[in-house]
């Protein structure tokens, strides 16, 4: 059906950068006919639509119809055709149009950063706030909550569209050209290429004395290669096919401490759809539910990308320095958080779950966040 196909398409992305989209990176490839055995696992809980469904589904995909996102999402249209959806795939290159083109109704449904989906769902495209999520293990953990909480579904509405699936891409980890910026004092004064759309990563850069460059995801890295910019901050999965390693030349490096973690979202019009499918919610919980089964696969998938990363590019933060940026971090939630950008409730989610991991932290006896 048409949540199969979205959801998986977005979980399956991150487990698919091959040899034939990294030049020096070499990810791991999808297992053979996995999209079908899912399909038939899916099966076992729910049946195909009984009529059936045309839609137009956007894909943001970098590379266009010759990326690993857009190749997975085609594999998932075929197969959900035995779930009586029939989807045509749109590809963009630029995310901008892609979330443009789904709010003009050019599309019932669209697959891009949650960053973006904040355009369409608050509380859900706060997932990704800055700091708020340390290590993998908080993500699962995240994820699982989100996703497999009925009392948390509700949320993932927001008027006439909802966020249908979410996925790991990766932790965003900033680069820096020359690797004497080793303190948040020598980021003063240094350019940072930032998202045009996103106050988040501008509020942050403003807190560091640093100057902000607007980009955006089709630029940002060819300003960084360029010696335009200093610093950028980016997912492993992006070192290879966008050649960040000309950006860092013999200079640079990669701090290791993610800035925060990237995730991809699926949204649909609901309004058209329920109009299609009577049993919308019950199958779109039951997606859910089913879908938090892969999370392994698709961490999994980052972590082995992050590997191939050269050694020689990481830099460690010491725990001073680290303490500095939590703090900093969590000072731009918090002002973001009254400003409306981000969600105070998706932000007391978050925080519940950094106090799971560790129960001892300061923050977990304030009522900040």
């Amino acid at each position: 059906m048409l949540i199969r196909s979205l959801s998986m398409s977005l979980a399956l992305a991150s487990m698919l950068f091959s040899s034939q989209t990294f030049a020096q990176v070499k990810g791991p490839e999808i297992p053979p006919n996995l999209i079908g055995n899912v399909s038939r696992q899916l099966m076992k809980e729910m049946k195909p639509l009984d009529k059936p469904l045309h839609i137009k589904i956007c894909i943001f995909d970098i590379l266009g119809k010759a990326g690993p996102v857009f190749s997975v999402a085609q594999d998932v249209a075929l197969e959900a055709r035995k779930w009586n959806v029939f989807a045509e795939l749109i590809p963009h290159t630029n995310e901008t149009v892609a979330a443009e083109s789904f709010r003009t109704g050019q599309c019932e449904a669209v697959g891009i950063t949650t960053l973006r989906a904040r355009l369409f769902n608050q509380f859900m495209g706060s997932f990704d706030a800055v700091g708020a999520l340390p290590s993998y293990d908080h993500v699962k953990t995240a994820l699982q909550v989100l996703m497999g909480n009925d009392a948390l579904y509700d949320l993932s509405i927001q008027g006439k569209y909802q966020v249908v699936g979410m996925a790991p891409l990766g932790a965003a980890y900033v680069m820096v050209n020359d690797r004497s910026i080793d303190s948040i004092e020598k980021a003063a004064g240094k350019k940072v290429a930032v998202m045009d759309w996103d106050k988040s990563q501008a509020k942050m850069i403003q807190q560091l004395g640093a100057q902000a460059v607007p980009s955006d995801i089709t630029n940002f890295a060819q300003k960084f290669n360029n010696g335009v910019v200093d610093i950028v901050a980016a997912p492993a999965v992006a070192f290879a096919p966008l050649e960040l390693y000309r950006g860092l030349g013999t200079k640079g490096g990669v701090y290791k401490m993610p800035l925060l973690n990237v995730t991809g979202s699926a949204i649909i019009n609901r309004t058209r759809l329920e109009k299609e499918i009577p049993d919308l919610d019950d199958r779109l919980k039951k997606m859910r539910k089913f879908g938090l089964g892969f999370i392994d696969q698709a961490l999994d998938a980052v972590k082995a990308i992050e590997k191939q990363v050269p050694a020689k590019y990481w830099m460690n933060v010491t725990p001073a320095d680290q303490e500095k940026y939590n703090v900093m971090m969590q000072q731009a939630r918090v002002q973001l958080t009254q400003e409306g950008v981000y969600d105070k409730r998706m932000m007391s989610l978050l925080k519940k779950v950094r106090c799971h991991h560790t129960p001892s932290a300061a923050e977990c006896s304030t009522d900040v966040e």
